[in-house]
Formats: C-alpha cells, structure tokens, sequence
C-alpha cells in the first residue's frame, strides 16, 4: 500500500471512530434529558414500585432458573434425581461449581438433619440457603464523614463504569451532596467528552486532561480541587483495563498511591463495574483486581440482558465483597441499592 493510499485508509478509519464516539455521546446525552424529565415521579411510588422493576429486569433469569427450580420441586419424590438436575439448573444458571457444591450439601445435610419429605419444605430450605449467601454481601455504601468521600471507579471494557459514574453522581446529588467527577479514562476521548456533557446537564463539575494524559494526574489534580472546594464526593472514573494485563493494573496502582499523597485514607471506596452478561468471567476479574488494589465494593451491572443472573452467588461466595449496588436498566434511576431479599424474590417463582 502506496503512502497516500495508507494515509487515506486511516483517515477513513479515523473518520468512522469519531463518527461512532459522536453517536454514542449523543445517545447518552438525550438519555439524561429524557431521565430529567422523569423527576417529578413521586419518591414514594419509586419505591412502591421497585420490587416490580427490579422483578421485571431479572425476568429472564427467573424464566430460566426459578422457573426451573419450580418444576422440579413440584414432584413430590425427594430422591438423588432431583438433587442432581438441581445441580445441573444452577451449573446452568452460573452459580459455579464450589458455590453450587456448597448449597447442595448443606440442602441435603440440612433437609436429612430436619427429616423432611416434603417437597414445599425443602424449596422453602433451598431459598433460605440462597438468601443467607446473599445477606452477607448486603452493606450498602455509606458516604462518610470523609470530605471529599472518594470513589474510584474500575472494571473492563464495556461493563458501563462511565453510565455508571454518570447514575452515581445524579443520585447523590439528588441526595444533596456536592459532587465532583474526574475523567481519567484518558484512554477514550469518548469517555471524557460524555462525562463532561453529562457533568454539564446536571450542573456537575469534571475535571479533566487532554486524552492520552496521565490517569494518575487527573486524579491528584480532582482531588485537589475537591478538597479545596470541600466538595462532599469525588467520582473519579477510569479507563477500561482486561484483568490480565497487569501493567495496566499497574496503572491503577498508581493513581491510588497518587491519591494517597494528598489523603492518607483516600479513595475510600474502590468499587468494581461487573457486567452479569459476563458469567463466570466476572470470577476471575473480580479476583485480579481484588488482588491489585482490594476492592471494597461491586456494582454487577445489565441483569435486566442476561438468564444467568445466578453468577451474583458465586461472587457473593467466594470474595465475601459487599455489592453496593445493581443496574436493572438504562434510566438513571435503573441503578438501585442492592437488597438480598428483594433479589431471592425477584428470582424465585414462589
């Protein structure tokens, strides 16, 4: 290929990215402004109808994991049969070998124990194993005394950090918080040009660099205007990194220790985006970064697009993280406090 020719192919090339990035901030952009004229809905019927949100979005994988788990149970022979094409419905549902191992044995220990016979009884037993894997991760973020409260936001590529950040600054505005966001998604000039139209439509201060700037020196210089206008939470989200590149762990390295130079106790919390469509991936980039920079909090994001929504008990299991919250849509009010109960529910026919 000829220079010109060269030169005309990445200049086409180019021409598309920037097309696609415009396309998306744009959608993003009349999202926000159909969401901001959605804030007259009453507080009270928000929260009447969330469990039939929250029932809505987990549909598919109620569909197919309790409605499963109801047919089985509905023939009353408790025998090995049952117990093995329950295994096999949560081996399905993405709950994981040693997590599925574990809720079968204590069934079976459990149900031996009590000497049931009845099918009902040991459906109800199943639930209350499943909610009690759950209930241990249930602690929801409480905002501090810490001026600014920092959050640094982590994940992979395409897990929805960047909508997420967008959801957490409007809820905690709507709280009465002063918010302050920084775009240390360097990588994508996408990334940094949605939070600033985002940040702008709700009258929230973006700190930001150029693209292919220091992560780390957005971050400090965030921090910095943040404490010294005694802003109340600092959102600071970052680039999308795959868990086994460990240089770019490195990276996020940095900026904590970057962080830290200015507040010893900072970032408070160092929360993790996981995409439930992911499956059993969600497991070994949970464990990566947790290794890298311990994590202090989940957000398990796009349940309302996947039926193996189970993948939540294998993470709830094996780290014992709390998750902060669920994403159950695409409305900034689509990401809700996670509750253990409302979940069993959501999730189980009866």
């Amino acid at each position: 290929m000829n220079v010109d020719k060269k030169n005309s192919f990445f200049s086409w090339i180019n021409s598309k990215i920037k097309k696609k990035n415009q396309e998306e901030i744009k959608e993003n952009v009349l999202l926000e402004k159909r969401e901001n004229t959605d804030n007259t809905e009453n507080i009270t019927n928000k929260k009447i109808d969330f469990l039939f949100r929250l029932k809505k979005s987990l549909n598919k994988t109620k569909q197919f994991f309790g409605d499963s788990i109801n047919r089985i149970f509905s023939s009353k022979k408790i025998d090995d049969a049952l117990f093995e094409e329950l295994e096999e419905i949560m081996l399905l549902s993405d709950i994981g070998v040693n997590t599925t191992d574990q809720i079968i044995n204590k069934l079976i220990h459990d149900a031996t124990y009590k000497e049931l016979k009845n099918a009902e009884k040991i459906y109800c037993l199943l639930k209350e194993n499943m909610y009690s894997i759950l209930k241990k991760v249930e602690k929801p973020l409480e905002i501090s005394n810490h001026v600014p409260f920092v959050i640094l936001v982590v994940g992979i590529n395409g897990t929805g950090k960047t909508t997420t950040v967008s959801k957490l600054a409007k809820k905690y505005k709507l709280e009465g918080k002063s918010v302050m966001l920084a775009a240390a998604d360097t990588f994508r000039a996408a990334g940094i040009e949605q939070l600033k139209i985002l940040g702008k439509i709700n009258n929230i201060p973006v700190i930001s660099q150029s693209s292919g700037s220091d992560p780390a020196s957005v971050a400090f210089d965030a921090l910095k205007s943040a404490i010294s206008k005694k802003i109340d939470v600092l959102i600071i989200d970052t680039a999308g990194r795959l868990h086994n590149k460990l240089h770019l762990l490195e990276e996020l390295k940095k900026i904590v220790r970057v962080i830290k130079k200015l507040n010893l106790s900072a970032p408070h919390e160092i929360m993790l985006v996981i995409d439930a469509c992911n499956g059993q991936n969600t497991i070994k980039q949970t464990e990566m970064f947790h290794k890298a920079i311990q994590l202090t909090g989940l957000v398990i994001t796009k349940l309302d697009g996947t039926a193996k929504g189970g993948v939540i008990f294998s993470l709830a299991n094996q780290f014992s993280i709390p998750i902060r919250y669920v994403g159950i849509g695409e409305k900034m009010t689509d990401l809700v406090v996670f509750n253990s109960n409302n979940f069993i529910k959501s999730i189980f026919v009866k």
